[in-house]
């Protein structure tokens, strides 16, 4: 079972919404992954996503990215990459995959920017997350294409057009 916890700022508007929002996209992206059986073993995986304004963005940033900037997600893993294949052996059942954390200011402008709605922008922002918390990243050209190609399949099952 995965379960997803949010928190958001008005600015976000309707938290029902955002609640179902985080929930299409957190399934997808699971469920495109090499973790989809974890929607259906008795473990508990939870995820935090927190719907945030720029500066408190900004102030995550700077304070563990050394980046004294907003940007428009921040992921923050709690499971080693390492022990994530293992992660169904939890003692109690129960695992703390990590915090998404998306900014209302630069999603907003970057929507805008590429002329799409900030719901679609905040999904492929809230799959990119659950990527980075399953240990991916695109540090470099191969981690980004495969990363890219994950995030396109995820978003495809909801209807969501190529971001790239």
């Amino acid at each position: 079972m995965i379960d997803i916890d949010i928190s958001a700022e008005s600015a976000w508007g309707d938290e029902a919404t955002l609640e179902a929002l985080s929930e299409r996209a957190v399934m997808a992206a699971i469920e495109t992954s090499p973790y989809a059986d974890w929607i259906t073993r008795s473990m508990n995986v939870g995820i935090s996503i927190r719907f945030a304004t720029d500066a408190e963005v900004q102030t995550l940033n700077k304070n563990f990215r050394q980046k004294d900037m907003p940007t428009n997600v921040l992921s923050f893993p709690m499971v080693q990459v390492d022990l994530l294949d293992s992660a169904a052996n939890t003692d109690d059942g129960e695992l703390l995959l990590g915090d998404i954390i998306l900014a209302h200011e630069t999603c907003t402008r970057e929507a805008e920017e590429k002329s799409i709605a900030l719901v679609d922008h905040a999904t492929h922002l809230i799959v990119h997350g659950v990527y980075h918390l399953l240990g991916h990243d695109h540090q470099d050209e191969h981690e980004a294409t495969v990363m890219e190609e994950m995030e396109v399949k995820a978003l495809a099952v909801l209807g969501i057009e190529n971001p790239y």
